[in-house]
């Protein structure tokens, strides 16, 4: 049959936005030379024309290699030769239709140069296959044979992924959802020219899905990305032809659809495969093969159609499939691609999963991921398509599903069967549950069980992370009244529908599975505030509560700032003293601040602190005390330091005076007969005497408002000036005399002092 079939709810008659028409792949082979007596075979390194993506093919297509197969090859631009490529030596996987066996292809990128070896080793005697050839496949032919002629030449194409634009799929266009016929002749119509509507006509004026036999009339490349689209039925005036295949329903899923790319979207060429598709014999979708496409990792998201082509190609092609072998296909940026036509929402059979093809829908991550595991954004794309495809037909993602083998078989794992045995898998599984391949990879394979939790939900770990506009005292948040919740999740955003703000176990917001944060006002009094998750499937989960405590009450100075002389060192610019206050809070304080003279912030158990302040200057000391949820509380207190010179106080005995810089107003007074004394008389709260010593240095009795209240001892290892060797400070201001009287110390009687500060 010639030219290409459209089918309900197939992407591939999309409309508008994507390719303006397919994208031919040229595929160029070379035979291997045999040698070793068959056990081996060699394609010695020569130039080509350029090509994309390369794979081993042979004659029998039941044959099954074991030998190495391995591939190298040349960049075009660098010319630098590749490292070895091993090639996975059996893409065999039921297609009744198959031509040829190969290997996996693989994606080699903008190539010019090939080398290739297979060797069966030293351990086995078997044979090679007959027929052994290089398949060397360009999937931009359009731009002409091992050149650029307008292509990317190679470099990379900013385009970003169109399966991560957005969480919804983009709505059909009017005139009905993606499974109800556009056309007023109904589903059953064909053309009367036999054309394929959807395939728009060659270049050359020859008839659509027969191509050109000229190798100088070839198709222009498309320049532009794919873009990702809903299937779109095509235009009432192009009437979908008559398909002569049963088509079965396209159920409704308890999973949404996401995004795909459809095969106009990556430039198929629907030409190369104009056989009707099949359908699962019972209708129904019970599993999910995964797998990787074996192949390089270094191909560019930009490239990533390309790729796709190339494996359609490959198998079309190469190996007589009637079309690709996958349902799906998911590059390592998450777009996701139409894979086999039929309709994306329908039970598609494809050729992936050898012996099980007529109960699973096949889906295959671009690259190889055997030493690691693929983006995260690739393994979401797997868990949507995955759980939307089995949702169509009622299967637990995260469960079981009991298969019956079309054939005897063995897997990776050594377990085997017979031919219609029953045999249970877990409904996202990998390709070597069910064949003996390493596909998809030992780390892709590790992440099975995370896709199935991912695509059954719930939402794993949501938690509350942070409480802002409020503060935290131990588990406990405070708040005047308004809060944002912020929280997170280890299962991806796009596999949560939305996230909602609980507030004493009832809704209080609600937000996309995006946002990761909402705000709630909340009512005087305690509250347990938590995240809900809602994923895809409708299953939830809560987090752990926090508690948060809505209260407007402001704290209090219980004591209120007062200021206090301290001894240390005297200075007129810095006479040290010490603030004092005490603040609390009927819930939680969390802070006194000083604002003035300088600003300075205390935790909420802390009740003083050393400062300096001029003298002879007034000072107005501030304070504000805040609790957790941000009320507040001022006071402050005033005072000026005095010094007052030794020269004014009143004498009894014999003193001496002395000059120096090192002293207060550069002069002091020096006593060492026993009971002569100095009197101060001020008005004030705080009184400190100021004194200079050293190791001869005596005692002294200080006497406040004539009762004696000290012994004071000058003596220091150290040579001080100016020190502040006593203080006293009073409730409130009045006015006192302090007297200082010299002890007469045996052998050191000597006293030396500066005079007093007082503070008022």
């Amino acid at each position: 049959m010639s030219g290409g079939l459209g089918f309900p709810g197939s992407s591939d008659a999309s409309g508008g936005g994507e390719r303006s028409g397919p994208v031919r792949t040229d595929v160029r082979a070379a035979e291997l030379r045999p040698q070793d007596d068959g056990r081996g075979a060699t394609l010695p390194r020569r130039d080509t024309d350029r090509f994309s993506m390369l794979g081993v093919t042979w004659d029998d297509p039941s044959a099954r290699v074991s030998a190495k197969v391995e591939a190298r090859t040349r960049a075009v631009g660098s010319g630098t030769w590749s490292r070895w490529l091993v090639l996975d030596g059996d893409s065999g996987q039921g297609e009744s239709a198959a031509e040829r066996g190969g290997t996996e292809p693989a994606w080699v990128g903008p190539s010019d140069g090939v080398e290739v070896r297979v060797t069966s080793g030293g351990n086995t005697s078997a044979r090679l296959p007959a027929g052994l050839s290089l398949a060397m496949i360009d999937t931009d032919s359009g731009s002409g044979s091992g050149g650029d002629s307008g292509s990317d030449g190679g470099k990379d194409l900013a385009m970003a992924p169109a399966g991560f634009a957005a969480d919804d799929p983009v709505v059909p266009p009017p005139g009905g959802p993606s499974d109800a016929p556009a056309s007023t002749d109904g589903p059953g119509t064909v053309p009367t020219d036999g054309t394929d509507p959807s395939t728009p006509p060659a270049p050359d004026g020859t008839p659509n899905g027969t191509p050109s036999d000229d190798p100088s009339i070839t198709p222009p490349p498309s320049s532009e990305p794919p873009v990702t689209t809903e299937p779109s039925t095509p235009p009432a005036s192009t009437p979908t032809p008559t398909p002569t295949v049963s088509i079965p329903t396209a159920p409704p899923s308890t999973a949404p659809r996401p995004l795909i790319t459809s095969r106009a979207g990556w430039g198929a060429d629907e030409s190369i495969s104009p056989e009707e598709p099949g359908y699962l014999a019972d209708g129904r979708i019970k599993a999910v093969t995964v797998h990787h496409t074996a192949e390089s990792n270094t191909y560019t998201c930009a490239q990533a159609p390309a790729v796709v082509r190339g494996v359609y190609a490959y198998h079309v092609k190469e190996l007589g499939w009637k079309d690709i072998g996958y349902n799906f296909l998911v590059d390592k940026c998450g777009t996701v691609y139409e894979g086999r036509k039929g309709g994306v929402d329908r039970p598609v059979q494809g050729a992936h999963a050898y012996g099980f093809n007529s109960e699973t829908t096949g889906i295959s991550v671009l690259g190889t991921y055997t030493d690691a595991a693929p983006s995260q954004a690739a393994m979401v794309s797997v868990a949507r398509i995955a759980a939307w495809k089995l949702g169509q037909y009622g299967v637990d993602p995260a469960g079981t599903a009991t298969l019956t083998a079309g054939d005897s078989g063995r897997a990776y794992s050594g377990k085997t069967w017979a031919k219609g045995a029953r045999i249970s898998f877990p409904a996202i599984h990998g390709h070597r549950d069910g064949y003996n391949t390493q596909c998809p990879g030992d780390a892709f394979y590790g992440k099975l069980a995370t896709i199935r939790s991912w695509a059954a939900g719930p939402a794993a770990g949501p938690a509350v992370t942070s409480v802002t506009g409020a503060g935290l005292a131990g588990t406990t948040y405070y708040t005047k009244a308004a809060v944002t919740l912020n929280w997170s999740t280890t299962t991806p955003s796009a596999l949560i529908t939305k996230n909602e703000l609980l507030v004493d176990g009832k809704v209080a917001a609600s937000v996309s599975g995006a946002t990761t944060s909402a705000k709630v006002t909340l009512a005087a009094g305690t509250h347990k505030v938590a995240v809900r998750a809602v994923h895809q499937s409708g299953r939830t989960a809560t987090s752990a509560t926090a508690t948060v405590v809505a209260e407007t009450t402001a704290p209090a100075f219980t004591t209120k700032p007062a200021l206090a002389l301290r001894a240390g060192l005297v200075n007129t610019t810095a006479v040290p003293l010490t603030l004092n206050w005490k603040a609390s809070d009927s819930a939680a304080l969390k802070e006194v601040r000083l604002t003035a003279p300088v600003a300075k912030t205390y935790g909420p158990t802390t009740t003083s602190a050393a400062h300096t302040a001029k003298s002879g200057a007034a000072t107005t000391w501030s304070m504000t005390a805040y609790d957790q949820a941000g009320n507040t509380a001022a006071a402050s207190v005033a005072g000026t330091p005095v010094i007052v010179q030794e020269s004014s106080a009143a004498r009894t005995g014999s003193w001496t005076t002395k000059s120096s810089t090192s002293y207060l107003g550069g002069k002091s007074l020096t006593g060492s007969a026993k009971n002569a004394s100095l009197s101060w008389t001020f008005t004030g709260r705080s009184v400190a005497w100021v004194v200079s010593r050293a190791s001869t240095s005596g005692q002294a009795y200080v006497y406040l408002d004539g009762t004696k209240v000290a012994t004071v001892d000058l003596k220091s290892a150290t040579t001080k000036y100016r020190d502040a060797i006593f203080t006293k400070t009073w409730t409130s201001s009045a006015k006192h005399t302090i007297k200082i009287v010299v002890v007469g110390t045996g052998g050191r009687p000597t006293i030396t002092t500066d005079g007093i500060v007082y503070l008022k």
